[in-house]
């Protein structure tokens, strides 16, 4: 019964921990939304709402990390069980970065917007990617909250279709830049932003790869495809 009784605390802390990384994935998620917003609007004032947020998140994570720590040190546990409190801790990093992404964006934006920098750079096709890191993001924290490898799977898969933007993007605006030199500085400030959305597609692929290592026991982060989708099926 004492046993038992333990058994089921853990879980409760489990659980407990685990709500609370998904807690913090909405509203990193909900940075992003605002982030990319502020850019298609040009609108200072969400831009500033999002950096608002970024104390928030930042509090989040050093009380997850807390609540992680003190759960090891009573509970020492072995195997999936320490899998998963250690893949927490990274997800719960990668989602803070985010967070920081989104604050750079934001910053960003904002800069533009004092700056005066014409509107008529595409701008539109940086809103698409964000929108695809955004929607990655999400099906990442869903096949966390699930453990679904096959999900993870897709993810790793779909970032591609993120850096296949960010290389676009990048070869048309160096187009804007060599027809115009004007253009190079507001193009510089785009080219930092699109660096930050892919950086977001990346944390969501991390997230993936936390997932397989969490399930199958198995450290996928430099592996191949083919490798990765061996260990999974």
């Amino acid at each position: 019964m004492p046993d038992k009784h333990l058994s089921s605390q853990f879980d409760s802390e489990l659980s407990s921990v685990s709500s609370r990384v998904m807690e913090l994935g909405g509203l990193v998620e909900s940075q992003i939304r605002q982030a990319v917003y502020s850019l298609s609007e040009f609108n200072a004032e969400i831009a500033n709402q999002v950096l608002a947020t970024e104390v928030t998140v930042n509090a989040m994570e050093v009380d997850i990390d807390r609540e992680l720590s003190s759960i090891i040190a009573r509970r020492q546990p072995t195997a999936r069980d320490l899998r998963l409190l250690i893949a927490i801790s990274k997800a719960t990093a990668n989602l803070e970065r985010v967070g920081d992404e989104a604050e750079k964006i934001a910053r960003m934006v904002r800069s533009i917007i004092n700056s005066g920098a014409p509107r008529s750079l595409p701008s539109l096709e940086l809103r698409v990617a964000a929108d695809m890191a955004s929607a990655l993001l999400r099906k990442a924290l869903d096949a966390f909250a699930r453990l679904d490898t096959t999900a993870a799977l897709s993810i790793l898969k779909e970032d591609d279709l993120i850096d296949k933007e960010f290389d676009g993007f990048v070869r048309k605006l160096i187009t804007y830049m060599m027809e115009d030199p004007r253009m190079i500085s507001p193009s510089l400030d785009l080219l930092f932003l699109a660096k930050a959305v892919e950086r977001i597609g990346d944390h969501a692929k991390n997230i993936a790869e936390l997932i397989i290592y969490i399930v199958k026991g198995a450290d996928v982060r430099h592996a191949r495809m083919e490798e990765i989708e061996s260990v999974v099926k």
